[in-house]
């Protein structure tokens, strides 16, 4: 028997809760950066606003409305992707930092497809998982190899669209994959062996990007420029100007000490501070206290979005939590070891914080996705709501 539940039961007060905390740190921090005067506070709340909204349309979609719509968004990005490929350098497709990855729409801004991409790509993977294991009476690991296949097909696409001009959305988009396939169901005797060839792979490239730079130039076609961002992640000191971003945010989050400087008092400059590297004014400005509240955040966020995955019996519901997860998580680790020099430089933001409507409004359909995978859970009595694997 399935209990009703009103409204006020079944909307997420909490994540509600954390996701204004994190707005006004967000407008803080920008304020902290750029000043009153500066028009980058104003889009930072106009696109809250609009993320707002985007969450309470999406959270009024069910998972199965969701599922009809799945493929074309991810078409949607896939060609919105493949039209910057193609399209040459304009004011409408510009380069921005040597990669071409947005459309500028006068009047409205700029749109970077490639953070949009991320969540239809969680959906699409979600609903691969989902469809294959309704097919599938039988599992065997042929089934599993099978399955293995075409998430390697739909991941592979937009993979292969990024990889090049966006190294930072490429392992966002890799870690997401690697996430829902933990929960795939696909068997350990096929997962412990791929992880191990893609570790052993992956740490191959590292070592050759330190000590045979010239194989990878000669035999991958990297350029000399793309190790700038090992050297300074490595030696920033030594690595001239392509160290000196990270050399002051390491002086700016140390120079806060413990309490911080305080509001507005930051002294160590770093440009575009108020994106990639807004963790720096956090750390300046209110020291280790401050920047373990925002930590301590984003634990209680992360806690909460998976106790909302674990109160449903849906499995389409599952795979978009893990995605959902699998995605802020990656951000945050990431975002923050690169500014402290624990991880190279990526240019990933930090998720509800970093100023960007495209990085912004991504994170709000998210969890507009965690919001409608809460209110439309059903609530049965004398059921556990379990699922295993």
């Amino acid at each position: 028997m399935r209990t009703k539940k009103g409204f006020s039961e079944r909307f997420d007060w909490t994540l509600c809760l954390l996701l204004m905390l994190f707005c006004l740190v967000s407008c803080i921090a920008i304020y902290s950066a750029q000043g009153p005067k500066d028009s980058y506070l104003q889009s930072q709340i106009m696109w809250y606003v609009i993320g707002s909204i985007t969450i309470a349309i999406i959270m009024y979609f069910d998972n199965e409305q969701i599922q009809q719509i799945t493929w074309i968004l991810y078409g949607i990005g896939a060609i919105l992707l493949i039209g910057l490929l193609i399209a040459p350098v304009t004011e409408f497709t510009p380069k921005r930092g040597g990669a071409q990855s947005w459309y500028v729409i006068p009047h409205l801004g700029s749109i970077q497809p490639s953070e949009y991409m991320k969540v239809f790509y969680i959906l699409a993977i979600a609903k691969v998982i989902n469809n294959h294991h309704k097919k599938t009476i039988y599992k065997t690991l042929l089934t599993d190899f099978l399955l293995m296949c075409k998430l390697g097909i739909v991941a592979g696409i937009p993979i292969g669209l990024v990889i090049v001009q966006d190294f930072g959305t490429t392992l966002v988009l890799m870690a997401i994959l690697i996430g829902m396939m933990l929960v795939s169901g696909i068997s350990w005797k096929i997962l412990i062996p791929l992880y191990g060839v893609a570790a052993a792979f992956g740490s191959l490239v590292f070592y050759l990007a330190i000590f045979g730079r010239e194989l990878l130039e000669k035999y991958l076609g990297v350029d000399p420029y793309q190790f700038d961002r090992i050297n300074s992640w490595l030696d920033p000191h030594n690595a001239g100007d392509a160290g000196m971003q990270l050399v002051k945010s390491l002086m700016a989050i140390g120079s806060g000490l413990i309490s911080g400087k305080g509001l507005g008092k930051e002294e160590v400059y770093i440009p575009e501070r108020h994106t990639d590297f807004i963790f720096t004014i956090i750390g300046e400005e209110y020291g280790f206290i401050g920047g373990s509240i925002v930590i301590i955040l984003y634990f209680i966020l992360i806690f909460h979005l998976v106790r909302t995955a674990l109160q449903t019996a849906d499995p389409y519901s599952i795979y978009i939590s893990v995605g959902v997860i699998s995605m802020i998580t990656f951000h945050v680790f990431e975002n923050i070891g690169m500014t402290i020099q624990l991880l190279p430089i990526t240019g990933i933001p930090l998720p509800f914080i970093s100023y960007g409507g495209s990085s912004l409004m991504t994170n709000m359909m998210a969890m507009g996705l965690m919001f409608s995978i809460g209110y439309h859970h059903k609530s049965y009595m004398f059921s556990s709501n379990s699922l295993s694997f």
